[in-house]
């Protein structure tokens, strides 16, 4: 008992200071993408042909983050650099058009109507649904619990049941087996309620798009207040989604927040 107690104290306070602060993200991240159309050759195709979703498209430049599987191929295979993965984790965005970048501003993920955020804003329940993912945005959410991400610390927690609920949140795209159970869910929570679609396969149906099994994507199903891209999406990206929906990421703080 005595060792357990040493180590945790070696290992000292580790709980994120998220949103105050953004601690060092993993060296392999690739976060919010820029592009520089200018630097595209006349006919060059590399980026789009390398792209396993059908992300990219050309004349204007675009990437769909909805559809984005955030693999370096497109990045690799540009010859003139014109696409390029940064570090920035904040990728959720509201409306399904958001998602879709080319060299001019992003726009972020709003706030909820003032009457859902007085409901919601400091006690969010969600039912957690996987419609026939692989596992990774489910073990992401997971990791949200966590010491360092700490999820509850913010009033927002999964809960068993929908009825207990006053959202969910969708993972995978909507296979067949799922599609039912999905429907059913969405159903027992009650209103209002909030739908949120975590990951390439919930919003676009990632690589799993257009296979026999695969009755589309959670929009085509239910609608959806929040997405989050990323196949996965990392902790914060969804924590960071949460909060903008909730209204509590303060602008300036955001802006000054400390960097990795």
């Amino acid at each position: 008992m005595s060792s357990l107690w040493l180590t945790r104290l070696r290992q000292g306070h580790r709980t994120s200071a998220f949103p105050n602060a953004v601690d060092p993200l993993p060296e392999r991240f690739r976060g919010r993408p820029s592009l520089d159309e200018g630097q595209c050759g006349a006919g060059c195709r590399a980026c789009a042909d390398a792209c396993p979703t059908g992300a990219i498209s050309l004349e204007p430049l675009r990437i769909d983050t909805g559809a984005c599987v955030f693999c370096p191929l497109c990045e690799e295979q540009c010859p003139a650099g014109a696409i390029h993965f940064g570090r920035d984790h904040r990728l959720a965005a509201h409306a399904r058009a958001d998602l879709i970048h080319d060299s001019g501003e992003h726009v972020l993920a709003s706030a909820l109507a003032v009457d859902m955020r007085r409901l919601f804003g400091r006690s969010l329940k969600l039912r957690q649904v996987s419609a026939g993912g692989c596992g990774g945005c489910e073990a992401e959410l997971t990791a949200l619990g966590n010491i360092v991400f700490d999820l509850s610390r913010f009033g927002i927690d999964f809960v068993a049941s929908p009825r207990h609920a006053d959202g969910i949140v969708i993972t995978g795209p909507v296979t067949g087996n799922m599609e039912f159970a999905l429907l059913e869910t969405y159903a027992a929570v009650p209103p209002p309620k909030i739908v949120i679609a975590v990951g390439a396969c919930a919003i676009t149906g990632g690589p799993y798009a257009g296979a026999d099994h695969v009755r589309g994507s959670i929009p085509e199903v239910v609608p959806v207040d929040l997405y989050i891209p990323g196949c996965p999406p990392h902790p914060l990206t969804i924590l960071d989604g949460l909060l903008r929906m909730l209204g509590r990421m303060d602008a300036h703080e955001l802006e000054t927040a400390r960097r990795p």
